[in-house]
C-alpha cells in the first residue's frame, strides 16, 4: 500500500488524514466547511510537509508529546496522535517527510 491522503466527509464538513504504507495514522487535519477547502489543506501539506523547520513539537495536558504541520504563514494545518515518547514524535514527523509531499488523494466522499 502507497501512503495516501484519505478526504472523508463528516457531520460538520470534510477533514482528511495522511496515512502511512503501513496503514497507521500520521496526520489529521482540522474539520473544512468545504470540500474544497480541504483540498486546498491537503495541497498546503503536500507543499510544507517535506520541510522539517515547519513542525513543531509539542505536549498534551497529560505531557503526551505530539507535533502540528505548520503552513508558511504559521497556521496550524495538521496534528499527529499522541505520542508515548518524544523519539515516537519525531519518529512521526520522519514519516510525514517522506511521505507527505508525494502522497496521493483518496476522496471517500466520491
Amino acid at each position: 500500500m502507497a501512503a495516501k491522503y484519505e478526504l472523508k466527509k463528516t457531520k460538520s464538513g470534510f477533514h482528511f488524514n495522511l496515512k502511512a504504507p503501513n496503514g497507521k495514522y500520521i496526520l489529521t487535519s482540522e474539520v473544512y466547511v468545504e470540500k474544497r477547502s480541504a483540498v486546498k489543506g491537503i495541497e498546503s501539506v503536500q507543499k510544507n510537509s517535506g520541510n522539517e523547520r515547519q513542525y513543531e513539537l509539542r505536549k498534551s495536558k497529560k505531557e503526551e508529546p505530539y507535533f502540528v504541520l505548520l503552513a508558511k504563514n504559521k497556521e496550524v494545518i495538521g496534528n499527529s496522535e499522541m505520542y508515548k515518547t518524544m523519539k515516537g514524535c519525531r519518529n512521526g514527523i520522519a514519516s510525514c517527510i517522506k511521505f507527505g509531499p508525494g502522497a496521493r488523494l483518496e476522496d471517500l466522499d466520491a
